[in-house]
Parts: structure tokens; sequence; C-alpha cells
């Protein structure tokens, strides 16, 4: 199994499982089933037909319109793993996710760059073929469609397993791995912590610990909580107050507020 070691912004040393091919094959077949369940859905509900013969204009208005239908499952990989933290349905199944190489969540950039290099895909050829076949109706663009699918799937299967750190084009374009959450471990023991995009951080001292505090930090918080040792959480929080000058606010439990303490740490740390 491969491993990659990444050393964060925060000079913090990370080993990270590399997603194989079988996993990352399978994610794409779960992924795809949903695709596939949608168009099926979709072409039992709604007449696609007759609204395309009710469409009295060119070619190009019929192809518009099936393109719009589409529009769900051409984006599908980007808004998932845009709102699932780097998973789409079928990742999650298989415990997966995207990263970039600070082992952080990818911008919203990183994603649509990855999303968008992923024209060898299943979804940006249906559209072209419905495109073209509306506008030119030449009877061998499936065959020419069909080998180009074919030709970019095998490319992509075959990056992810002779590349030293399995990654596909969008990956190497976005600077993006696909790592393995079989080992939860793994990321519970690093002083990163999950923080949202807009997330507002309340104490601007937490730059007064160091990297080596906060590790210390978060191991004892992560113990002490699972242990529900409230006089180590007292102790932590005691000692943190005194290293930073912050005082907890009254509003705050100890727990809320060590938790604080490690997202703020984060949030000004990771650029």
């Amino acid at each position: 199994m491969k491993t990659l070691q990444i050393n964060t912004t925060q000079n913090v040393k990370i080993n990270f499982e590399m997603a194989n091919v079988g996993q990352r094959l399978l994610a794409f077949v779960i992924d795809n089933i949903i695709k596939i369940a949608y168009i099926y859905l979709l072409t039992r509900i709604v007449d696609i037909d007759s609204i395309i013969r009710n469409i009295e204009r060119d070619n190009w208005s019929k192809a518009a319109v099936e393109i719009l239908f589409l529009l769900p499952i051409t984006f599908y990989t980007l808004y998932s793993e845009v709102l699932m933290n780097g998973q789409t349905l079928g990742k999650k199944v298989v415990n997966i996710k995207v990263i970039n190489f600070e082992g952080f969540k990818p911008s919203f950039l990183d994603y649509t760059i990855r999303w968008f290099m992923r024209m060898v895909d299943f979804n940006f050829f249906i559209l072209v073929f419905i495109l073209l076949y509306n506008t030119m109706n030449e009877s061998n663009l499936y065959m020419i469609l069909y080998l180009i699918f074919l030709i970019g799937k095998m490319l992509g299967f075959f990056m992810i397993i002779l590349t030293k750190n399995n990654q596909r084009i969008g990956d190497f374009a976005a600077n993006t791995v696909v790592v393995s959450l079989k080992d939860k471990a793994n990321f519970s023991r690093t002083i990163l912590e999950e923080i949202k995009e807009d997330y507002k951080p309340q104490f601007s001292n937490v730059i007064k610990l160091s990297d080596n505090d906060v590790r210390i930090i978060k191991d004892t918080f992560v113990k002490a909580k699972r242990n529900k040792d409230y006089n180590t959480l007292i102790k932590l929080r005691t000692k943190i107050e005194e290293v930073t000058t912050i005082k907890k606010p009254k509003e705050l439990t100890d727990v809320n507020f060590i938790d604080t303490i490690l997202k703020d740490f984060n949030y000004y740390t990771q650029d």
C-alpha cells in the first residue's frame, strides 16, 4: 500500500495511506450507478422526447434541452466534493476523500480544476455526443465517442496505477491526492482541525502556542474527553490560559474552549 508523507505549513509531518486503484474504481462505479439511476428515473417521470418534439426550432435548441436535463450529473462530482468535504457518495461508501498536498481541504478552485480535468469522463462525452449528433447527425459518432471515452478511462486508470501518488490528470492539475480514511487514527493524531471556509476565529493569541504545544494539547484533550476526565480538562484549560493569556469566556465550557483554541490555531497557521 502506497503512503504519502505531507509536510504541512505548520511543519507537521503526516503519513497518509493512498487510495488504491481498486477503491477509486469502486467509488467510480457507485457514482455512475447513481448517475444512471438519475437518468432512468428522469426518463420515467419526464417525457423528454415529447418536450423535444414540441420545440419547433433548430437542432441546437433541442441539444440545449437535453444538456439541461443532464446538468445535475454533469456537475455531480464537483458539487458533491465541495459540499461533502472532498467526497462523492461513492467515495463516502468506499471511505476515501480528496485532500490537497498540505493535508487540508482543497479550495473551491482546486475542486473546480479537478472536475474540469475530468473531460475524459462519462458526462462530458455524453454532452459532446448530444451536441454533435443533433447538429451533424453522422452515424459514426457513436463509435468515435465510445473510443474516446474508453481511451480516456484507460488513461486515468493507468495514471493512478503508475504515478507515485496515484494521481490522475485532474489531481496533478489541482495539486490534490485521494487518500484512504480507513485509518481514522492517522487523522486524529494530527494537529489539524476541520474548519469551515467561513470560520471566524475568536482568540488571536493562540499563535503564542507552538506546534508541539498544540500536539500535546490535542492528544491530552482527545483522551480526557473520551474518558470524561474533567480534572485533566480543567488543568489543560488553565495551562492554555497561562501560556496564551487568553481567559475562557463564561459562556464556553472547558471542552468548547479547548476545541475553539485548536480550531483557531489551525485557522491562523494554515496559510
